[in-house]
């Protein structure tokens, strides 16, 4: 029989009540650890945390627990890796905050969701929104408390806050007061009852995850562009054949000798102006400042950054 709501043959998901009275909370990364604690800080009765399993964390040692698993544990709460379990501790709602993992509809049915998500939705649904609105260079993000659907970040907007990226935003930065700005809108939005949420409106775009590629890089690209790969975090580049990583720089305006990649003084031309670089660390070594790094490599010659790491 089709579900009335929906001309489909399945039922419609539950809706949240509008003052829970008992939570789960599902989070993973150091970015879901705020919510959690501004949640039991404000008195919420939090039933349980999910939370990713214990992974290996660094290239040595054991297992590592998340951070959310360290935090709950602080706080005296229970904790699990199974999501099933969110729905037998007698919960009314769960909340999602930077979980990891896709929540499959038999969990859906039995306890309704929210989730705090990183952006303003429409924009930037998925894996890496920060990141994502930091690289194309957005003015404005936020933070949203929605609704759980079986789609990717599709349900509908209880609450929303803006937040301005200022031009020298880094990711952690940004990641920090967006946790800070979530977490009050979570506590605040709970605490006044969630009504019908307010479908999404607007363009449609994704925030795939951030991998090694997108953080090479390539010097023909103008130098504002360049910039925003090194805020993001883990930004690399190529020297005689060996990574070396951009921990700061500096965009500039002007324009600097020689092809993109050329080295002069402490600036690097690119495809338009030029990226002072501050921080570098060469492979295998620690961070310098680049004048320091500078001195003891020497370019010499037509000598560039970026060029290939040898197969």
């Amino acid at each position: 029989m089709a579900d009335p709501a929906t001309g489909s043959g399945l039922a419609s998901l539950p809706a949240p009540p509008a003052h829970p009275r008992r939570l789960v909370y599902l989070g993973t990364p150091e970015l879901a650890v705020a919510p959690l604690e501004a949640l039991h800080a404000a008195g919420f009765d939090i039933a349980l945390v999910v939370t990713r399993p214990d992974a290996r964390r660094g290239r040595r040692g054991g297992d590592s627990p998340s951070p959310v698993k360290i935090a709950a544990l602080a706080l005296g709460l229970p904790v699990s890796h199974d999501v099933e379990d969110a729905t037998t501790v007698g919960a009314d709602l769960g909340v999602v905050v930077a979980f990891g993992e896709i929540i499959r509809r038999p969990v859906l049915e039995r306890l309704p969701l929210v989730n705090l998500h990183f952006s303003l939705l429409p924009r930037w649904r998925g894996a890496a929104p920060v990141e994502r609105a930091l690289l194309a260079g957005d003015e404005r993000t936020g933070v949203c408390v929605m609704a759980v659907e079986e789609g990717l970040d599709t349900g509908g907007i209880h609450a929303q806050a803006e937040l301005a990226i200022r031009r020298t935003s880094t990711a952690d930065e940004l990641g920090q007061q967006l946790t800070a700005l979530g977490s009050r809108l979570l506590v605040e939005t709970l605490q006044a009852g969630l009504g019908t949420p307010v479908p999404q409106a607007g363009e449609v775009t994704y925030a795939q995850k951030v991998n090694t590629a997108d953080l090479e890089l390539h010097w023909d690209q103008p130098a504002i562009e360049l910039d925003r790969v090194v805020r993001l975090g883990g930004a690399w580049t190529t020297f005689r054949g060996r990574r070396l990583k951009v921990h700061s720089a500096r965009p500039g305006a002007e324009m600097a000798a020689g092809p993109p990649g050329t080295i002069e003084s402490e600036r690097v031309a690119t495809g338009h102006g030029s990226l002072q670089l501050l921080e570098v660390q060469p492979e295998g070594k620690g961070r310098a400042a680049f004048s320091s790094w500078l001195h003891g490599a020497r370019p010499q010659g037509d000598e560039r950054l970026g060029e290939t790491v040898p197969g």
